[in-house]
């Protein structure tokens, strides 16, 4: 679909050991050098053309979970968004950066979330969209931004093919928030997210019926639904 950005480095992609044990961050297999080596053999680096396809039912998504039947007519109403799902090299390790979205925001607001937001027309591509929306909302500009990748879209049942970009993003730089759109942002280890024992399958009634989801709660932290889920589909990527 779209070339991306030139690496700030050589990646090997070659397949790394399955060396993974459920419910155990091993300190060599979070090391930035494999989980960087593992995206580049397991995670395609161009956009299937079915991501946004509006009559294409995404594999992953609310309705993955829950009995729920996906009509034409939703799939060609849904908005294409995209969100970034940056790795960020620490000292400690690797890191996911995220957002708790504003308030007043009409969608998901005061949730924690990835940053992105709808795929606008001008937008060459999902992946131009998720740097736009980044710098947009705390300020991190593309020129430190590796687009790596994508996972398949994600449907969720508020309407949107959320199609996830994985992208490393390189220190040092100032985050800037628009207060408009987060209220503040924070970094996960890596190998907390990827590390299966983190991952709660919970329920909740919404709109007079169940609903299933992924929870990942981290301090006082509360990573569920649709960042978890695409947390998840991330790990299991990588880690199945």
């Amino acid at each position: 679909m779209t070339d991306l950005q030139p690496g700030f480095g050589d990646i090997v992609a070659s397949e790394p050991e399955n060396d993974f044990t459920a419910g155990t961050a091993d300190a060599a297999m979070f090391a930035p050098g494999n989980v960087f080596a593992r995206i580049a053999a397991r995670v395609p680096r161009t956009l299937a053309p079915e991501a946004l396809d509006r009559a294409h039912i995404p594999l992953d998504g609310d309705h993955s979970l829950n009995a729920w039947d996906v009509s034409p007519d939703f799939l060609a109403e849904a908005r294409v968004a995209a969100v970034l799902i940056g790795l960020v090299e620490r000292d400690d390790g690797l890191h996911i950066i995220l957002t708790q979205r504003a308030s007043a925001l009409r969608v998901h607001s005061g949730q924690i979330a990835f940053p992105g937001g709808k795929m606008d027309p001008e937008d060459s591509s999902p992946a131009a969209t998720a740097l736009r929306e980044v710098f947009e909302e705390i300020g991190i500009p593309a020129d430190r931004i590796e687009v790596l990748g994508y996972l398949g879209a994600y449907l969720t049942r508020t309407g949107f093919r959320i199609v996830p970009v994985i992208a490393r993003i390189r220190p040092p730089f100032d985050l800037v928030l628009n207060p408009a759109e987060v209220v503040d942002t924070f970094e996960v280890p890596f190998a907390f997210l990827m590390s299966e024992a983190n991952h709660e399958l919970r329920e909740r009634e919404w709109k007079g019926l169940p609903r299933r989801f992924y929870a990942m709660p981290y301090g006082d932290r509360n990573i569920w639904g649709i960042t978890a889920g695409i947390l998840r589909n991330l790990y299991e990527r990588l880690y199945r």
